[in-house]
């Protein structure tokens, strides 16, 4: 019966703390904002691949479950052919199908 009703743990807590200097990346924006209006930097494009799957990598459950793959898929498919087995077999025993 474990297969048909898996109870999954609770996650555990872990907050990390980020400590942002803002003064250090606004001089950094700035200094690249002047190096590119000097011509010294080409000009920045918007470029979603460099984006992309970064929320999934940030996170640690997703990452993790893009690791594993897709494994409840399985359960909703053999749960799917049980009941196709007891209505096959059903009908075998009776003559006729339960819901007709």
């Amino acid at each position: 019966m474990s297969i048909l009703f898996k109870t999954n743990k609770p996650k555990g807590f872990n907050h990390k703390y980020i400590f942002v200097d803002e003064r250090k990346e606004k001089l950094q924006k700035l200094e690249e904002n002047a190096k590119r209006d000097l011509g010294m930097l080409p000009q920045e494009t918007f470029d979603p691949e460099r984006i992309r799957g970064r929320f999934v990598e940030s996170t640690v459950h997703l990452k993790r479950k893009k690791e594993k793959g897709s494994r409840f898929i399985v359960s909703p498919l053999l749960l799917f052919a049980l009941i196709l087995l007891i209505m096959l077999l059903y009908y075998l025993h009776s003559g006729h199908l339960p819901f007709y």
